[in-house]
């Protein structure tokens, strides 16, 4: 038996002004997606803005529909758009928030494991890191790589032993 220790580090912001310009930029951006969420069944309301390599930003909110799960994450949205419009060009970064009654949720929210999964193969398809800002109301976290978000991920070294 072999025991193996998986271990990450993020970077936590207890202020919107210990971050970059560009990353308060980005999580602004994702606010202003989120405020075109089609939310009515869950009430909740995300926005996602990617940073494209070209400077180019990408936003996206959720879409849900009554015909569940038809809908779609803010993630998937942005990075779906980002890569049909620019498809070779690397994604830099991706902000998410998450709102309720008009308003960011006081804590950072996760994006789900389908959005994982397709972060993770979108950053191994460029081959290089695609950092993860997730902003709350009081906190904002910032992972340098999105395969940090699901280390167990279909293809992932991990696994592989890659």
């Amino acid at each position: 038996m072999k025991k193996k220790e998986i271990s990450l580090s993020v970077e936590v912001y207890d202020d919107k002004n210990e971050m970059t310009a560009d990353m308060q930029n980005l999580v602004e951006k994702a606010i202003s997606a989120g405020k075109n969420a089609y939310a009515p069944y869950s009430g909740f309301s995300v926005g996602a803005a990617v940073l494209l390599e070209n400077g180019e930003i990408i936003t996206g909110s959720n879409q849900e529909n009554a015909a569940y799960p038809s809908g779609l994450c803010a993630e998937r949205v942005a990075v779906f758009y980002a890569s049909a419009r620019y498809p070779d060009v690397p994604i830099k970064q991706l902000a998410v928030i998450a709102m309720k009654n008009g308003e960011v949720v006081d804590t950072p929210a996760a994006p789900c494991g389908a959005c994982r999964q397709v972060l993770i193969e979108y950053e191994d398809k460029q081959g290089e890191p695609l950092s993860v800002i997730l902003a709350g109301k009081y906190e904002t976290i910032k992972l340098e790589r999105s395969s940090d978000l699901l280390p167990f991920a279909f293809g992932s070294k991990e696994l592989t032993g890659e």
